[in-house]
């Protein structure tokens, strides 16, 4: 029975995402519980092996982002203490994270991407790696960690590449800056549940975008054409399936429609552990299909496995 059933929500760690993933792994564990689960929040540090072996759960929700969590190194400590868990797998989750080798896939997958190039941070921050305009980020991070939009007259990138304090990694993703609007698209079990349009309030969807209330304003349905709309469901659930994700994961795409429909569509990369926050767009598109936040939780335990 449910009821007996004991969920250990993985939450916190210690990368770049530790604040985001608290509030998921809080909001997770309060839906969990209201479902009838036996529910341990886990604040997760290096000792997390030692932490599960003593509680025994019969199943991780896994409310981790980034670096550690969202990377497959997490998923492996799973797979070696055999407890099922929620979301992708280890091969998955390490393809989706690097954003370079989640290119190569969607490539070869035939998805549309914009040109990039690998730096260095320092070489970067020299500002010769690609005409403007284009964006850097981080090769492994999430959440819009680290990212910058590099504009024609921009004097130069910004001082944080160079500064002692970074610590997003010494490689950097330089890339063509796509126009237009942000969409995303959660893919539930194979099915792509809807595309939503993001207005954010800041210049583009950054970290407060995301999370702070009034960030950002959701549109969903996304109001562009039936074409487009169909396009970035297909996209993502594409995606999906040649990253080999499991559970829930959520595509994030730029629609260039500034010169009208139907527009450019570009595939930015895939999330395998989408934010669960009370402003998170994943539980905004199951709530669009019927499915309510503790159900959203609920199935996702259900789903729960090795070898994923």
């Amino acid at each position: 029975m449910t009821a007996q059933k004991h969920v250990a929500v993985l939450k916190g760690g210690w990368s770049a995402e530790r604040p985001v993933s608290l509030v998921t792994g809080e909001g997770c564990a309060k839906a969990l519980r209201e479902e009838g689960f036996k529910v341990t929040e886990v604040d997760v540090g290096r000792d997390l092996a030692d932490v599960l072996t003593t509680l025994k759960p019969d199943v991780c929700f896994n409310a981790l982002h980034g670096q550690w969590g969202e990377d497959g190194c997490v998923q492996g400590l799973l797979e070696v203490l055999g407890i099922p868990y929620t979301h992708s797998g280890v091969l998955a989750s390490a393809l989706a994270m690097h954003k370079e080798r989640a290119k190569a896939v969607f490539r070869a997958a035939g998805l549309p991407v914009v040109a990039d190039k690998i730096a260095s941070r320092h070489e970067a921050a020299k500002g010769t790696v690609m005409k403007p305009p284009y964006v850097i980020k981080p090769v492994a991070q999430g959440s819009s960690v680290g990212v910058f939009i590099i504009r024609p007259g921009d004097n130069r990138p910004p001082s944080e590449l160079t500064s002692a304090k970074w610590h997003l990694g010494e490689d950097v993703m330089v890339e063509e800056y796509v126009p237009g609007r942000e969409l995303t698209v959660a893919v539930m079990n194979g099915k792509a549940l809807g595309v939503t349009d993001i207005v954010p309030k800041t210049e583009f969807y950054d970290f407060d975008a995301k999370y702070a209330p009034g960030g950002s304003m959701h549109v969903i349905p996304a109001k562009i054409s039936k074409q487009a709309y169909e396009q970035a469901l297909d996209i993502a659930t594409r995606a999906h399936a040649a990253l080999g994700c499991r559970g829930v994961s959520r595509t994030d795409l730029r629609y260039d429609d500034t010169k009208g429909e139907p527009g450019r569509m570009i595939i930015l990369e895939v999330n395998t552990q989408p934010g669960m926050t009370p402003t998170s767009l994943v539980p905004e598109q199951a709530a669009y299909n019927g499915t309510s936040y503790g159900a959203l939780c609920r199935w996702l335990v259900e789903d729960a496995s090795c070898e994923r």
